[in-house]
């Protein structure tokens, strides 16, 4: 089994920095892709961007494109999610998911971490 723990969220001004980091645990060489999702109040789950855990083929959700870069340490059994100039809307809930195939749709991961807090304020 994988367990995957997020980490790295917090409260954060408009305009400014965080990375989140994903720690996965467990049986890791069966991870294909990961990837990072975010939900806000009242609204779906959101495709961020994702990786294979070789690190290839990283790609963008058109929203944080330019933004967002994502990462990970194979040593260190970590994804990661820097996230430049923060907007009020990137308010949500961050999740690191783990899957068998590289995709944007949340039904391609299997395995998903608690979430973590990102608040921007205005």
């Amino acid at each position: 089994q994988v367990q995957l723990v997020e980490s790295g969220g917090g409260l954060v001004q408009a305009g400014g920095s965080l990375r989140l980091s994903c720690e996965a645990s467990g049986r890791t060489f069966r991870m294909y892709a990961m990837g990072w999702f975010r939900q806000a109040p009242g609204k779906e789950r959101e495709f961020l961007a994702a990786i294979t855990w070789t690190g290839g083929r990283p790609y963008y959700a058109d929203s944080v494109k330019g933004r967002f870069t994502i990462s990970r340490d194979i040593a260190k059994n970590t994804l990661y999610l820097q996230m430049n100039s923060l907007k009020p809307e990137d308010t949500a809930v961050y999740y690191c998911a783990a899957g068998g195939s590289l995709s944007s749709s949340d039904r391609g991961y299997g395995l998903w971490g608690q979430g973590t807090q990102v608040t921007v304020s205005s």
